[in-house]
């Protein structure tokens, strides 16, 4: 009931702000150049990202932004191959602006992330951020959102098959990273190994990756780092533009299709799509098909709203459905793969009202969603049974569904953001959710429970010329009451209920030492309460080949992390450097009881990390780029055997090397930001594995190439399609990797997918 209250608290702020006297209204112009050239850029992006209003530049490099407030701002300007230009501007003074854009050589790429006080330049960002930019992905192949991040350095992905991929950052992954959609947190039942993020790719315009403990901003779960997944920006006032895109992969026959139709008509927005992908089994050279690896996805997701001179009102609806299959890992007599009946039904519904308002000399922010999400398992042949109804024979007709979980989240957010006239900028606020879980199958892994959860925070942050501090507090409680189960007078759960506290921050600086050198230092405490299924499960998880049993008495996690970065640019390499440690508190990890018996509890350790990532990207000439990434994550538990010392799913060190040539790079005739590109992923042997009881084994090295080339094809200067290709493990190299579920199938391990070319296609329909 108080959380009821603090909602609707916000709901009245919120219409409170919207009584307030209209903002005067305000309008900005200018020419976007080419600084090499002098020529005027055709299609630049300016945008204003808190105010979230933009439009594009003309055929004279030309733009104009009506109906803005008179405000102290944030624009940004973006062109495909050139440097992101990101200032402050006062609307109030200033009414035009002319930039020129520079070539995006070997130098770092200025793009734009989310602060702990607003939008800033990554080049300002104390702690470790990186981004994948809509280009690249456009340009990656991919089955999943989380595999389209994956090959960024110091992030992995836990994977069961091809559809199905969980998110790691630094060894870290599960309830310890927070993936943001639509402004709130994902809350899909993520404690699952085979649990995906039920995200539509297409939806996403680039993602964001914090880098370390994010508790400061996003309460407990925050742990290890953050997933942003930013969405498309609002349309220019007065325009209106359709898309359409296919896409096909060889090795699972995936077929994926989209469209999505957007506008901006008198300030009011909308964007809408459809998306709809199906695939086959996938191969590989040394099982063949592998049974149960296919899936298929449908979305439909939407934002309609209002952009005014006193801010925004956005709602947001999707409604996304994936029906994956689950490999079994029976094999035949001879070796090969028996058939798998079993699969999932998931279905992820969210509705979320994404509101800002200019209030005073600063900007008030209330988001408030709900998300229900519901996965149902289908088709496994429960050995176990410990925990299977033996009910009447009606609630085992065929087709009903063995495990059926829905969850319930009410998500909540208020913030209210200002800077001071000096280098001083702030943020303030308040969010958490409640959730409700229910088992609705005949058969339990985690009993029913609910869950309520509230912070708050204050920031700040200081940009002088050649210094950036920023750090902030924050508080976090979470009450969590599970609920009695008894079956046929059977005790199935018991009932308990948990209070956990949290007080987390941070506090780091960037010294920008000269015009060639930043240095980053950056230090956080972090949070994580422990989720139902390591307080209470008791059942078969049969997704996982084992039977998982809970830990009521598990404390909350907490971490110490500091990083240490350096970057370096030049106009013929740029380098970076990122070095971490840290200390993990009553670290809960999931122990083998005996190796003859899939048998899994729940314990709490002492756990420290440390490792890094570098990058170097060498330009000797202007259309060539030669880009290296290695990235080292090493887990140990203190004061334990040598067989136990290992973290357990720790990603194997990893280097990867691109060596890109740009063919053209600003071409307005036939073609424009054609490339070609051929690299290697190579993947280091993991003898650090957790082996105690048969846990997990060592994995081999291995290394695949990969090639691609993409270009637009232009008519008259505006892009007609867009065309990718892509070919994966081109020499079809078997093999596995450390952290693909799959290793450890029933009867043996199962590899990776072999050889898959990729050709993608996107077309813009300007209305």
């Amino acid at each position: 009931m108080k959380q009821l209250y603090f909602i609707l608290s916000l709901l009245c702020m919120a219409m409170a702000a919207t009584a307030s006297p209209t903002v005067s209204e305000k309008t900005l112009q200018g020419q976007i150049t080419d600084a090499a050239t002098g020529e005027p850029v055709v299609g630049a992006s300016i945008y204003l990202p808190d105010l979230k209003t933009g439009t594009i530049s003309d055929n004279n490099g030309h733009y104009r932004l009506s109906n803005l407030p008179a405000v102290r701002t944030t624009i940004m300007v973006s062109y495909v191959g050139h440097q992101t230009i990101m200032q402050t501007i006062d609307l109030r003074t200033e009414h035009t602006l002319n930039l020129q854009l520079h070539e995006n050589n070997a130098m770092l790429n200025e793009v734009v992330v989310s602060g702990l006080t607003g939008s800033s330049l990554v080049s300002r960002s104390p702690s470790p951020v990186s981004v994948v930019t809509p280009r690249e992905l456009q340009k990656t192949a991919a089955t999943n959102i989380i595999d389209a991040v994956a090959h960024q350095p110091g992030v992995s992905q836990l994977t069961t098959g091809s559809g199905i991929s969980k998110p790691i950052i630094r060894g870290l992954g599960y309830n310890r990273i927070v993936v943001v959609n639509d402004g709130m947190r994902q809350e899909g039942q993520q404690w699952g190994d085979e649990h995906g993020i039920e995200i539509d790719p297409q939806t996403v315009h680039s993602v964001e990756i914090l880098k370390g403990p994010a508790s400061l901003m996003y309460g407990s779960d925050a742990l290890a780092g953050v997933l942003v997944m930013h969405e498309d920006h609002i349309m220019p006032q007065g325009k209106m533009a359709a898309s359409v895109g296919g896409e096909y992969q060889t090795n699972q026959r995936l077929w994926a299709y989209t469209t999505n139709f957007a506008g901006n008509q008198g300030g009011v927005v909308w964007n809408w799509r459809w998306s709809q992908k199906e695939a086959d089994e996938y191969t590989n050279k040394r099982d063949g098909r592998v049974p149960g690896s296919q899936f298929s996805e449908r979305a439909l997701t939407g934002m309609v709203g209002v952009n005014r001179s006193w801010g925004y009102s956005h709602l947001k609806l999707s409604a996304y459905h994936m029906k994956p299959g689950l490999v079994t890992g029976e094999r035949h007599a001879d070796g090969g793969l028996e058939p798998s009946e079993a699969y999932q039904k998931i279905y992820h519904y969210k509705a979320a009202l994404d509101n800002s308002f200019l209030v005073g000399n600063g900007t008030l922010k209330v988001l408030v969603g709900y998300q229900q999400n519901r996965r149902k398992e289908y088709g496994h042949d429960h050995e176990h049974g410990e925990h299977e109804h033996e009910a009447d024979e009606h609630e085992h007709e065929a087709g009903a569904p063995g495990l059926d979980f829905r969850l319930h989240t009410v998500n909540y957010d208020a913030r209210y953001q200002w800077s001071a006239a000096s280098c001083w900028s702030f943020a303030a606020g308040a969010g958490g959710m409640w959730q409700h879980s229910e088992n609705l199958g005949h058969e339990y892994l985690i009993p029913s429970y609910s869950l309520i959860d509230a912070g708050i925070f204050a920031s700040a942050t200081c940009q002088m010329e050649r210094l950036t501090l920023s750090g902030g507090v924050r508080l976090d409680h979470r009450h969590l009451h599970s609920y009695e189960l008894t079956d046929d007078g059977e005790l199935c759960f018991t009932g308990f209920s948990r209070n956990f506290n949290g007080a987390t921050g941070s506090l780091g600086a960037i010294i920008n030492v000269n015009q060639h050198t930043n240095l980053r230092l950056n230090i956080a405490r972090g949070f994580r309460a422990p989720n139902l299924s390591e307080l209470g499960s008791n059942g078969s998880h049969e997704g996982t080949f084992r039977y998982e049993l809970g830990n009521n008495s598990l404390d909350p996690e907490y971490s110490w992390q500091g990083d240490l970065g350096i970057d370096y640019s030049s106009e013929i390499v740029s380098a970076q450097l990122s070095l971490f440690a840290s200390d993990i508190s009553n670290y809960i990890f999931l122990l083998r009881l005996d190796a003859d018996a899939d048998r899994y509890q729940y314990q709490a350790g002492h756990a420290r990390l440390w490792g890094g990532e570098a990058l170097v990207d060498i330009h000797p000439v202007e259309p060539l780029h030669f880009e290296n990434t290695f990235s080292l994550v090493n887990g140990v538990q203190l004061h334990q055997a040598e067989d136990a010392r290992y973290l357990p799913f720790m990603p194997a060190p990893r280097w990867t090397s691109d060596l890109r040539y740009d063919i053209v790079r600003d071409g307005r005739r036939w073609l424009n930001n054609t490339y070609v590109s051929a690299g290697l992923e190579c993947y280091l042997k993991q003898s650090h594995a957790h082996t105690a009881n048969g846990t997990e084994t060592a994995t081999p090295s291995y290394t695949l190439v990969n090639m691609s080339a993409g270009t637009d094809i232009m008519l008259h200067g505006r892009r007609l399609c867009s065309l990718f290709i892509t070919a994966q493990n081109l020499f079809d190299r078997a093999y596995m990797a450390h952290l693909s579920r799959l290793k450890y199938a029933e009867d043996g391990p199962i590899s990776n997918m072999g050889r898959n070319v990729s050709l993608k296609l996107i077309v813009p329909i300007a209305l």
